[in-house]
């Protein structure tokens, strides 16, 4: 009996000191990063909701009105690989806002990430992303009427979260993001949605894909859900994809197709694509998107 209370209390002091030094590398991973997201952003939006919003805004080299993308971050935070990612969406014709959604938080050490999902209100998210969306659409060279939403595993579920919400927008892309599978409250989706998913991605099972999709079918939302074989979570690491090669070139190539023709009004005959090589041979496509914590984003 002796012996199994020292085991039990050996145990518990581990378990006591792993959560002490997981919670005291969050707070210096916060004091150490304090300043990451404003080195990155060049804007800063009003926000009548709280605080003003940090974002990154990256416009086309033409003259506009343009489309425009508001684009999520992933559970760490606003990084440089987002940036690049809008400056590459930028570079086919869309005004991008990369907002930082996490009011300062930025990081690569995976338990800090954590904290930074469960710790945020959706509330607060959907209020500041309010924000930027007002901006965006009172900018001269934004066409108001044609702005997508679009984002990454955590960024992906707020994407569809936010277009639920909002229902200004135009169109709607989910890069392995958590999923909805109750076709009422898909129904209320203000456009088209392209859903890009892993097919050895542990943390979305293809079955909850296939639910979804069949969800957004039964809801009538005109949609796009392709599943790169072979191609886990977080596949799409580069930060222009478009140059990547691979999986990584194909899924950005079918995001661009996506938004020409969702922001462009024409009409989104459903596809059979299954796979990125699919997809690629038939469109003539030129240029050959952190698990558990995305369920988070939707269901809370």
């Amino acid at each position: 009996m002796r012996l199994f209370r020292r085991i039990l209390l050996g145990t518990l002091g581990l378990i006591a000191a792993l959560l002490l030094f997981v919670a005291g590398s969050i707070v210096v991973d916060a004091l150490l990063g304090g300043g990451r997201v404003t080195a990155l952003t060049n804007t800063t939006i009003e926000n009548p909701n709280g605080p003003a919003v940090r974002a990154y805004v990256a416009r086309p080299s033409t003259p506009g009105p343009h489309p425009a993308v508001i684009m999520v971050h992933e559970f760490w935070g606003l990084r440089e690989e987002m940036v690049s990612k809008a400056d590459a969406l930028a570079r086919e014709g869309y005004v991008v806002v990369a907002p930082d959604v996490f009011r300062g938080g930025s990081t690569s050490w995976i338990p800090r990430a954590i904290w930074q999902v469960v710790s945020t209100p959706t509330e607060q998210v959907d209020g500041d992303l309010d924000a930027v969306f007002a901006w965006l659409a009172a900018q001269p060279d934004v066409q108001a009427d044609r702005i997508a939403v679009m984002g990454f595993c955590f960024g992906g579920g707020t994407a569809l979260r936010y277009s639920l919400h909002n229902p200004e927008l135009a169109a709607t892309a989910v890069f392995y993001g958590s999923v909805i599978s109750d076709a009422e409250r898909l129904a209320v989706l203000p456009g088209p949605l392209l859903g890009v998913f892993g097919g050895a991605d542990a943390s979305i099972p293809i079955t909850e894909v296939r639910a979804f999709e069949q969800a957004l079918n039964t809801a009538g939302v005109p949609n796009r859900i392709s599943i790169y074989d072979g191609q886990p979570h977080a596949f799409i690491t580069s930060g222009d994809p478009a140059t990547a090669g691979g999986a990584q070139a194909e899924a950005w190539a079918e995001l661009v197709q996506f938004l020409g023709q969702s922001l462009a009004g024409q009409a989104m005959a459903p596809s059979p694509y299954t796979g990125g090589a699919a997809f690629a041979a038939g469109f003539g496509v030129e240029r050959a998107m952190h698990m558990f914590v995305c369920d988070l984003t939707v269901r809370s």
